[in-house]
């Protein structure tokens, strides 16, 4: 049975912005798995997303303390539909990204990351495939804010698709 996904990071409410994008709202919404990489900032958004999502992994990031710190792990996983999948707030540089993920995260097929707002979409040469969504609120130096959605289907991630966000 296929499980559709919602991926998210940065999201850094309420300093970045005062909610999440409506569309992003709307995927989640509709969504059987949200991802989110860490930056939340306010414990109210985690309250808000187990409220709504069918499903949640996640993790706390650089920007989060007290009770998301209690509350979320530094690293999530979880196997969905055959496809080993790992959370993470940062990666380090990009150089030499896939090389040290590789090696962190050996048995894992897809390992979601943040921390740096740019979406990532690489795959290394062990097969471990990267996925950065950026931020649905904070472009920094990106042409728009953005959020990911895919498919988990018989072993295999699917239709992997950036969704730019209009502020």
């Amino acid at each position: 049975m296929p499980v559709s996904m919602v991926v998210t990071a940065d999201t850094h409410l309420p300093k970045r912005a005062r909610d999440l994008p409506h569309v992003l709202w709307t995927a989640i919404d509709a969504a059987d798995l949200v991802v989110h990489a860490g930056d939340w900032v306010d414990v109210a958004l985690l309250d808000l997303l187990e409220a709504r999502a069918r499903r949640l992994l996640a993790v706390h990031g650089n920007n989060d303390h007290g009770a998301l710190r209690e509350r979320l792990p530094e690293v999530a996983r979880a196997e969905v539909e055959g496809v080993r999948l790992a959370v993470v707030h940062e990666t380090g540089d990009a150089t030499g990204r896939e090389r040290r993920c590789a090696a962190r995260f050996p048995d894992t097929d897809v390992l979601f990351f943040g921390h740096s707002h740019i979406p990532w979409d690489t795959t290394t040469s062990t097969g471990l495939r990267l996925l950065n969504p950026g931020s649905p609120t904070d472009r920094r130096r990106q042409p728009h804010c953005t959020f990911l959605t895919a498919v988990l289907d018989a072993g295999a991630l699917t239709r992997v698709t950036l969704h730019p966000v209009a502020r």
